[in-house]
């Protein structure tokens, strides 16, 4: 039976255009990971969306002057050109501002609060002053109560990784404009966590094969688990559904409630756009299926805890027991997938502080799979890691152009150049099938790697057998042999060979390069989808099934969604024989090499600061 393998993607923000720091927590990690596994014969569903909810949408919305429905709309498109444009491959890539979203959020909803997972509280709220809005705890900053660190956040401190509330802060200053905030008594609806504490720590001690600082953040959380209020004072998000609640303005689902229960949602949209409406318990409610969640550090706690609470308590799993609901019992995560975070010249990217670099901006000079390349083998995968265009221009010249490309460029161009053709191999000689028993080494290792999601090893793997069919043909020195007619059988055997190592080399690529992976098929002679890409429709809000929800938004709203056909890929994990007698022209570059001033100067959208 074939594996099914669903992969969770952090939702963006949509306050503003997705910068590389974005992606190279969430985007790039999480497509390597889904192409390796559809290419291992995996069933895989992707997915993900906008997150357009909460203080920071209309925190944005007030700078720009226009309604927040107005800018959802516009960052939605545009986020959507960027990951596409990025080559992610998901299923679907949707919104949280939909029907379907609301009806499912408040599903969960209901039953975690019929199960008695829902305590309603009068609690003390974080309020701006000058606006009356109300502060999310994450914009509220001020100095650890516990470690005494800075910088600590109104819901965590990150140095010692302690659970906090805004008004335990020493200090507390608002991050939007940095005035000190007033605490009023309010009424909310709280997760229960102490009540869900142990069915939450037994399922966390047996993910032993999470990366280690995860798993270490994850259970240290349990050590101070409180109430965590899921129902804010604002008048922008998913209604309450409870009567007395749910028709107040002024009251809304707590953002990070609303925007885990996305991926759920994502999937029964994505079920009902296909047309089988019922095809997302596959992905959630069969106990084999594997589930995997990419995120940045900072949201760890939010997948490792607040998601797989909200989960169990919505079965019944937690100490107050309880029913099982519309949707089923729910799968925990298999494995929450944190990156830590990249930086530019040493600082946190941070469009506000304009140390940033677009997506958008980038993809339009480079294309995708040179910051795919980089993000893969210098991203942030276990610790912070700095991006500069030095080492941009160094990776991409050095490695990829003179490492990947010439080899693909100078085999293919002697095989054409001499047969047209691939050549028909001789007798291999033992260094014929030493490069031949290394790639096949390295295609195991290298799909080991990605499946635990070690993306760093797995592309300097690649790299490896990349480096070492480079170094077979200049040890066999083809240019030498096609000078001699009585070298010509000779002269096919390395070539085939060498061809053979490409195409090698090329699968195991293929997850962190796409397109020029598509590029090197073409190249070899072959024909068809390669690598599969994904694909932008504009489609209408307006489901084919009966929603159960209150203040939905109307029905009719048009948006675009990332999907794809991916089964159409010839893409496998595996050996693909080179055919002799395929006919061969003569390639083009594939790799373009950059300017080497940009090491020192950096584009002009971007420079290098002084």
């Amino acid at each position: 039976m074939t594996e099914s393998v669903l992969v969770s993607v952090a939702w963006p923000y949509a306050n503003g255009p997705r910068h590389i720091g974005h992606v190279a927590g969430f985007g790039v990690p999480s497509d390597v990971f889904a192409r390796y596994q559809r290419m291992s014969g995996r069933n895989v569903l992707m997915v993900s969306g906008t997150d357009e909810h909460g203080t920071p949408l209309l925190v944005q919305a007030d700078k720009e002057g226009v309604h927040v429905k107005e800018l959802c709309d516009r960052y939605n498109r545009q986020i959507v050109e960027d990951l596409a444009g990025l080559g992610l491959s998901y299923d679907l890539f949707t919104r949280t501002t939909t029907r379907n979203h609301y009806a499912v959020v408040q599903e969960l909803f209901r039953g975690l609060n019929d199960n008695g997972y829902m305590l309603k509280e009068t609690t003390k709220g974080a309020v701006s002053p000058s606006t009356g809005r109300t502060l999310p705890d994450r914009y509220i900053e001020g100095t650890c109560p516990i470690c005494q660190a800075d910088g600590a956040r109104g819901d965590q401190c990150d140095n010692c990784g302690n659970q906090l509330d805004p008004i335990d802060l020493i200090q507390p200053v608002s991050k939007i404009n940095g005035e000190t905030p007033d605490f009023v008594e309010t009424e909310h609806y709280l997760l229960d966590l102490p009540s869900l504490a142990e069915a939450l720590g037994s399922w966390l001690r047996t993910r032993e094969s999470w990366r280690p600082n995860v798993l270490k953040f994850s259970l240290n959380l349990l050590d101070d688990l409180r109430p965590r209020a899921m129902t804010r004072d604002i008048d922008w998000g998913v209604p309450i559904p409870v009567d007395g609640w749910q028709d107040n303005p002024a009251k809304k689902l707590y953002v990070w409630f609303d925007a885990v229960v996305g991926y759920l949602s994502a999937s029964i949209e994505w079920a009902w756009r296909k047309g089988e409406p019922d095809a997302w318990q596959e992905w959630w409610q069969n106990p084999e299926t594997l589930s995997y969640y990419f995120m940045g550090k900072d949201n760890i706690t939010f997948h490792s805890q607040i998601w797989p609470a909200e989960l169990l308590g919505y079965a019944g799993k937690g100490a107050k027991g309880g029913e099982t609901h519309a949707l089923g019992e729910l799968n925990l995560p298999t494995e929450v997938v944190s990156s830590e975070f990249l930086t530019m010249s040493g600082s946190k990217f941070s469009s506000s502080k304009g140390v940033v670099i677009y997506v958008k901006d980038f993809l339009k000079e480079f294309g995708a799979d040179p910051l795919r390349y980089f993000i893969a083998v210098a991203g942030p995968e276990n610790t912070d890691s700095d991006f500069t265009w030095d080492e941009f221009v160094r990776r991409v010249n050095n490695e990829l152009a003179n490492g990947w490309g010439n080899l693909v460029n100078r085999t293919v161009s002697m095989a054409h150049k001499n047969f047209g053709e691939v050549p028909e191999p001789g007798e291999l000689t033992d260094a014929d099938r030493a490069i031949l028993e290394l790639t096949a080494r390295q295609l195991d290792e290298v799909g080991e790697n990605i499946s635990r999601s070690r993306f760093r090893a797995g592309v300097t793997a690649a790299m490896h057998a990349v480096g070492e069919a480079n170094a077979y043909i200049a040890s066999q020195e083809p240019w030498k042999l096609a000078k001699n007619e009585e070298d010509r059988g000779r002269l096919a055997t390395v070539l085939w060979t060498a061809l053979q190592a490409v195409s090698d080399c090329n699968v195991m690529l293929t997850p962190f390069l796409p397109h020029i992976a598509q590029q090197v098929h073409e190249t070899l002679g072959r024909d068809g989808i390669w690598a599969a890409q994904p694909e932008i429709r504009e489609v209408t809000d307006d489901a084919p099934v009966d929603l159960v929800g209150v203040g939905l938004p109307e029905k009719g709203q048009s948006y675009p969604i990332i999907t794809g056909d991916y089964t159409v890929e010839q893409a496998r994990w595996e050996r693909i024989d080179v055919e002799p007698g395929t006919p061969l022209e003569k390639p083009k570059p594939i790799i373009r090499k950059l300017d080497p001033e940009l090491a020192e100067t950096g584009p002009d959208w971007a420079p290098v600061m002084g």
